[in-house]
């Protein structure tokens, strides 16, 4: 809704001026925060501060373009619905954290959505875009004292507001399966483990490394190399403020999904009781270049150093992170591991099966025993 008209700038306004510097200008939203970004040549950084404050801090929200609006998400909707892959992490984001915030989809629902007015949506940004909230970074072709000069200048003036209540989130498990006629299944399951600011965040990065972050990982050798069971298949580490899940995603055929959720699970396991110098070192080189490669890209800087004060207060060097990932050890990876596997705790598994006739529906069960920690996965 900011883009359709903030400011004195009319929704054509906004792009026009950026975009006729040779900018480019656009806004993403994840569970935790909003990123509003331009980028623009040498000389572009007012400009860009300008148009961004009034997205911010002065939009329009006109009742009918909220209508028109509306209706353009509702089809974004729809189209995340008809991508089983994209849809399989959604079921799995509503189990894995059901009734709370972290569980509901960033896009929304149709009936979500349909109440929300100008009002509710203003008085929603005036309640969370408070000064103590927002961080204004910059990279590349930039002045350190122009930068601090436009965030006095369009930012300085916001008041401050009651802060709003956290509530920790509680991961809680469960199963949602959905059926399509379509010739493969994909599959999603998460277990709980650390957040972004906890001292085992490398340890858990690294875990879903060795696990499933690349052609050498042992699910991609196992499941797909040796198996054939899936054409896609890996591991990811998503990591919030308080808490974070390991998950695991596959792409296979419908009469696979049992057998592939079960190697995958199987492997998490073996990985919690063992890991080799050779995959912690291999992972480590890995980890640090797919962190510090993306430093190539100044806005992928300026997100990064966003993200750092905010979570952390200040910006972390190269040298202080690569430090941090070299002194991970293995048995780092086995505590991390450990947690992944306690006793009797239900697992979040979402299947999007495919296929005209076949309805797949998975449940899983972590068990474990001080021997062998095992996944049932039916």
């Amino acid at each position: 809704m900011v883009f359709k008209g903030a400011g004195d700038r009319s929704a054509r306004e906004i792009v026009e001026c950026i975009e006729g510097r040779g900018g480019h200008i656009n806004a993403a939203t994840g569970y935790e925060r909003t990123s509003f970004q331009v980028r623009a040549l040498a000389g572009g950084l007012d400009l860009g501060s300008s148009v961004l404050a009034d997205l911010i801090l002065r939009p329009l929200m006109n009742p009918a373009d909220l209508v028109r609006e509306k209706q353009v998400v509702g089809q974004e909707i729809a189209e995340a619905i008809d991508t089983p892959d994209d849809q399989v992490f959604e079921m799995a984001q509503a189990a894995a954290y059901e009734g709370q915030p972290l569980g509901r989809s960033i896009l929304g629902t149709d009936q979500s959505i349909a109440p929300a007015t100008p009002e509710s949506l203003q008085a929603w940004r005036a309640r969370l875009y408070a000064p103590d909230k927002l961080i204004f970074a910059a990279s590349g072709a930039v002045d350190e004292d122009e930068v601090l000069s436009l965030a006095e200048r369009d930012f300085g003036g916001i008041d401050p507001v009651e802060d709003t209540p956290f509530y920790p989130a509680e991961f809680t498990g469960g199963a949602r399966a959905e059926s399509k006629t379509l010739e493969q299944a994909n599959l999603v399951f998460m277990l709980p483990t650390v957040g972004v600011s906890d001292p085992d965040y490398f340890a858990l990065r690294l875990f879903a490394e060795i696990l499933g972050g690349g052609m050498s990982s042992r699910l991609f050798q196992e499941a797909r190399e040796k198996l054939g069971l899936a054409y896609a298949v890996d591991a990811f580490a998503e990591t919030y403020a308080d808490q974070g899940v390991l998950g695991v995603f596959a792409g296979c055929a419908a009469k696979d999904a049992v057998r592939l959720a079960e190697v995958a699970a199987q492997e998490i396991c073996n990985l919690a009781q063992d890991v080799s110098a050779a995959e912690l070192s291999r992972a480590k080189a890995q980890l640090k270049a797919g962190l510090f490669m993306a430093r190539e890209s100044p806005l992928a800087r300026a997100e990064q150093a966003a993200g750092q004060a905010l979570l952390f207060g200040r910006l972390l060097t190269t040298a202080e992170i690569a430090e941090d990932v070299d002194c991970v050890t293995r048995r780092d990876l086995q505590r991390v591991g450990a947690g992944l596997v306690p006793p009797a705790r239900s697992l979040p598994v979402s299947s999007a099966p495919n296929g005209p006739t076949r309805r797949l529906r998975h449940s899983a069960t972590l068990s474990s025993d001080p021997e062998r920690p095992r996944l049932d996965v039916r």
